[in-house]
């Protein structure tokens, strides 16, 4: 690529253009005085003799490649915006190949954008988000932010007369990884697309020593890394619950759901003796199963408690475990209410085959001694035991979840930069309305 060498008027520094004919401006490295480069002696547009540096990630003069094709580094401007009162600068690359022109890299908080301009401007577009759209090559781009952006520092050349303070109104469209923008100065308007590209890529690019800056926060563009991630997992999950059903299915036909005991009781709180005792002796014959002990009660404004013991009359061994029912009703100014219930159900996991009996002995409210209660007992076993099932099927959907979760929160993250915050619903409307006049 040739150079053209030239010095500056401003303070005699060496000037080297690599633009060619399409550079209109160039900024003295040194002095950092704007040139006009189309005027022979370069005359000077606008000087800062005290202005603040800012030093570019990517020097001057530095070649890569992007796309396979070499571009060089000719031009550096820095350019902010206002939001609340707070100013916010990204830095811009301009890049120039003679044989495919220019384009830029941008760079905000170490999140990268690959720019092009284009030659058609996008027509507007429907959403379902009501947001404003535009669209480009069949692709849906959502309004992002509206914003009045100035150029606070330029080094180097570029194909436009550049001003240090220059404005435009600049508007983003965003379709992750990709951003369309549009740049309003007076009557004229300006689209380019942007994608978004790591640090690294660009330090590989064009071979710069070290690390790029870590990327901080979410982007307007940038991708994200659960895109497509929910639909797989949840259609996995589907999956797994469809196999968990056809088990809990193929369980409940093999499990036997035999009674093997069921007697009713009635109980009287106070009534002399002993409260507890034992049943008739019943066989659980087969397998090693589970058992189920459902009372069913004639409870009405109280409470009863039992305590059970399951025993193997050949071993002796006993299961003791204990259930409480309660069942109250009224009604008040809200109309008719109740709560608790009559019955309840206990299952007994693994019990070994044989010969048991159950200890009973139940209790009551000992100030509703004069009611008495009348109670079934029923035992029933090798029962379909569906909990484990759910048990399993809650696990399951846990990844699919937390994964919905973290996609919706960067997706949150993405849009709390935008005009169209979600936590400030109202403040974006009127600032899309702003926007849009």
């Amino acid at each position: 690529m040739a150079i053209v060498g030239l010095k500056c008027p401003n303070c005699g520094a060496g000037i080297e253009l690599r633009g060619f004919e399409h550079t209109q401006s160039v900024v003295c490295i040194q002095c950092l005085a704007v040139l006009d480069a189309k005027d022979p002696n370069l005359q000077v547009i606008q000087q800062f003799a005290e202005r603040q540096r800012v030093q570019p990630l990517i020097p001057l003069g530095t070649r890569g490649k992007l796309h396979g094709d070499p571009y060089e580094v000719i031009g550096f401007q820095e350019r902010t915006i206002l939001v609340d009162g707070m100013p916010y600068s990204w830095h811009e690359y301009l890049l120039f190949n003679p044989f495919k022109g220019f384009r830029y890299l941008t760079q905000y908080n170490g999140h990268w954008n690959d720019v092009k301009t284009l030659r058609e401007t996008p027509p507007p577009a429907g959403s379902k988000s009501g947001k404003p759209a535009v669209s480009h090559l069949g692709e849906t781009y959502l309004h992002f932010q509206s914003a009045e952006a100035s150029t606070t520092f330029v080094m180097g050349e570029f194909p436009w007369q550049v001003r240090v303070g220059e404005g435009a109104r600049v508007v983003d469209y965003i379709a992750p990884p990709r951003m369309l923008s549009v740049e309003t100065t007076g009557s004229e308007q300006t689209w380019s697309m942007g994608e978004y590209i790591e640090g690294a890529r660009v330090w590989e690019a064009f071979q710069l020593r070290g690390s790029p800056p870590p990327a901080a926060g979410t982007f307007a563009n940038q991708p994200s890394p659960y895109t497509g991630k929910p639909g797989t997992i949840w259609r996995a999950f589907l999956g797994l619950v469809f196999v968990l059903v056809a088990l809990a299915w193929i369980f409940t036909l093999w499990s036997r759901e035999e009674e093997v005991f069921r007697q009713r009781y009635t109980y009287a709180p106070g009534r002399p003796g002993e409260a507890s005792f034992v049943t008739r002796t019943f066989d659980l014959g087969g397998r090693t199963s589970n058992v189920e002990l459902s009372i069913r009660t004639d409870l009405s404004n109280n409470w009863a408690y039992f305590n059970f013991a399951l025993i193997n009359e050949q071993t002796g061994q006993a299961l003791d475990f204990a259930r409480e029912v309660s069942y109250y009703f009224g009604r008040d100014g809200d109309g008719a209410w109740n709560e608790g219930s009559k019955g309840d159900r206990v299952l007994i996991p693994s019990v070994p085959a044989g010969r048991y009996y159950l200890r009973v002995e139940p209790e009551m409210n000992p100030q509703t001694q004069a009611r008495s209660m009348s109670y079934d007992l029923q035992l029933r076993r090798d029962v379909p035991a569906y909990s484990y099932f759910l048990i399993v099927a809650l696990l399951l959907v846990v990844p699919p979840a937390a994964v919905s979760l973290r996609a919706a929160g960067f997706e949150k993250a993405r849009w709390a930069e935008s005009d169209h915050a979600p936590a400030s619903a109202d403040d974006s409307d009127s600032d899309s309305d702003d926007g849009d006049d």
